[in-house]
């Protein structure tokens, strides 16, 4: 903001006035061309007050106070409102978006204080003044300028800076400015509508509100377009289908002097990132707002290239950008990537939890940022690969977990563009699977085994594994017949085409003894429990997990016919083997003592029982 020159001399101010008066302070502010807040301020008493208090505290070193977040948050209004309500003696108002801004509020400084014509001057001026001054250094946003070359150094003075680059934070006390309260946000909203706070329009302005997720900027817009449409009931249909274009005008009446609406003002920042910066944040726009990690991107970079999946002449655009974080060796430089983030950081247009080691995006610069691309396709496939290699990778014992953390970006790239997902449905489906989202599960397992049929034929091993997980996905929404009916022939093809002691007719064997157990048809279960326990004994050996999983299964098969001595033997065997191979406080080696328990007690073993009863009860507190 220039600093605008006027008729009145300060020199002569101070010859007639000794002390810092009301009257005064307002002269003065008046020199320096520092506007008052915006008609319609409301709400931050908090940030407010924290201020007060740190500017009334006399530390006996120079007071620097830092407002730093995205643009549009109401840094500038809630500085200008505290100097509206504080008494400095000379205050100066310095546009900091530019070199040349900043030397040019300097230069006025020294010119009206007769102390010069240089900033060098001005800042000579302001280190050997004592009077109770304030330097308010706004919109400091740009991160290639080194803020400290033009603060002057001295142990007195008060300085407010405003920047949207949280690094700034290093120079003295600081606020992250972010969303206002929900209470401030419909009054601000009501004011700019010039809407009555009747309880109908309370509860119309908290809905809108809501859906601008409290940004001031925002709400300051919705309440000018509201006031001249006079229209606060149909405000957020128009907004559903015109939110780039209602955020992005510009009102003709405003209540002060920023000249931005909400994505013009990150446009700007935008065009200062780099091209990695920029795609990077475009790919985020495609996935859940909160939760994006930097372990999503590195385990994507570690694809591969299974058969069943995207060859790498198929992925070269993101294999092409995530190469910009690896090194030759095929290692991931996090330092790389943290460089990258930390330029989207400057302009507070991503934001980084250091506890849980996640990245967030503002949900309206989430929606902006995807307004930046002409077309969104090519980015949005880009994203929809890099999230399909990254769960590929995950190994079996930790997709669960990883699933509940991954389904949101999941979901949303999904009904972005369904095609566009279509080569990592394979991946998607497991995704879906472990999270319970079973009818999604179905959804996908139909279009896979469509797909794997027309490309592959009926007999192909990939169009029989499809109709394996579309047969899980109708077993687990209790369409049984369905489910069962698959499971047969499922089994039956494997057995043609594979032989008996195929892996993965093995697999399909024990999911249909799995289905028959569940639907209590237990001697069918055991039917063929007893033939996959033995060709996994001979094929695999004692000590594999899909062995023990397969002994575990028919025991518990045993048991409930009332076979309890089978159940007991092996039963026994399990435990001894889990024991061994996992230690006593793995859940699977509780979960085999627990069992075990249960046949104790059938058998009326007593002493038994009770040991092992004991010996649960001494591990799981000692977990």
């Amino acid at each position: 903001m220039a600093i605008v020159e006027t008729n009145f001399k300060v020199d002569e101010i101070h010859a007639i006035v000794t002390a810092p008066s009301f009257a005064m302070v307002k002269a003065v502010q008046n020199i320096n061309n520092c506007p008052p807040p915006s008609r319609i301020f409301q709400g931050r008493q908090a940030i407010l007050k924290k201020m007060h208090l740190f500017f009334n505290t006399d530390s006996g070193e120079q007071h620097i106070y830092v407002l730093h977040g995205l643009g549009g948050a109401g840094k500038t209004q809630i500085a200008l409102k505290f100097i509206e309500q504080s008494s400095f003696f000379d205050i100066f108002l310095v546009d900091t978006s530019k070199v040349e801004t900043i030397e040019t509020g300097l230069k006025s400084i020294a010119v009206s204080k007769s102390a010069g014509d240089s900033a060098q001057d001005a800042l000579r001026w302001l280190q050997s003044n004592h009077n109770k001054w304030l330097v308010f250094f706004d919109n400091a946003d740009d991160p290639k300028i080194n803020l400290n070359d033009f603060l002057p150094k001295c142990n007195h003075g008060n300085i407010i800076i405003t920047s949207r680059n949280p690094e700034l934070r290093k120079y003295g006390a600081y606020t992250s400015v972010s969303d206002m309260e929900e209470a401030d946000a419909t009054t601000l909203l009501l004011r700019g509508a010039t809407k009555e706070h009747s309880e109908e329009n309370l509860n119309l302005a908290t809905e809108i509100v809501k859906e601008l997720y409290y940004l001031p900027l925002a709400i300051v817009q919705a309440g000018a377009f509201i006031s001249k449409s006079e229209d606060l009931e149909g405000y957020l249909v128009l907004y559903h289908s015109n939110r780039a274009k209602l955020l992005s005008e510009k009102a003709a009446q405003s209540h002060d002097d920023y000249a931005q609406t909400v994505f013009t003002t990150w446009q700007i920042s935008f065009d200062q990132l780099s091209d990695l910066a920029a795609t990077l944040l475009q790919l985020c726009s495609f996935l859940h707002y909160t939760g994006i990690s930097e372990e999503m991107f590195s385990t994507a970079s570690n694809y591969d290239f299974p058969s069943w999946l995207p060859p790498r002449e198929e992925l070269q655009e993101p294999l092409e950008f995530l190469s910009h974080f690896v090194e030759p060796t095929g290692e991931w430089n996090s330092l790389k990537f943290l460089d990258v983030t930390n330029e989207i950081k400057a302009y507070s247009l991503i934001s980084f939890d250091a506890k849980t080691k996640l990245f967030s995006i503002h949900p309206l610069v989430h929606a902006w940022s995807r307004s930046t691309l002409l077309d969104e396709t090519p980015l949005q496939s880009w994203m929809s690969s890099i999230l399909g290699m990254c769960i590929t990778e995950i190994p079996e014992n930790e997709i669960k977990l990883a699933s509940v953390r991954l389904i949101s970006r999941v979901v949303l790239l999904k009904f972005v563009n369904p095609d566009g997902v279509a080569d990592f449905r394979w991946a998607f489906w497991e995704i879906y699977y472990h999270t319970g989202k079973f009818k999604d599960a179905q959804a996908i397992a139909e279009q896979i085994l469509e797909k794997s049929k027309f490309l592959l034929g009926d007999d192909h091993a990939h169009t029989l594994s499809a109709m394996g997980i579309l047969a899980t996905a109708y077993y687990k929404l209790g369409e049984f017949q369905k489910a069962m009916e698959l499971g047969v022939l499922v089994l039956e093809k494997h057995t043609e085409l594979l032989g008996e002691d195929h892996p993965d007719t093995l697999l399909a064997m024990n999911n249909l003894a799995s289905m028959y157990y569940d639907l209590h048809e237990f001697q069918k279960a055991q039917e063929l429990q007893v033939p996959v326990l033995e060709k996994r004994r001979k094929l695999l050996g004692v000590d594999h997990p899909d062995t023990l999983r397969a002994m575990a299964n028919l025991a518990f098969t045993h048991y409930t016919l009332g076979d309890l001595n089978k159940a007991l033997g092996l039963g026994v065997e399990v435990l001894q083997k889990r024991r061994q191979l996992l230690g006593d406080k793995h859940p699977h080696t509780i979960h085999a003592m627990e069992n075990l328990v249960k046949t104790y007690q059938k058998l009326g073993k007593q002493g038994e029982m009770e040991e092992l009863k004991q010996l649960i009860k001494d591990t799981k507190k000692s977990l």
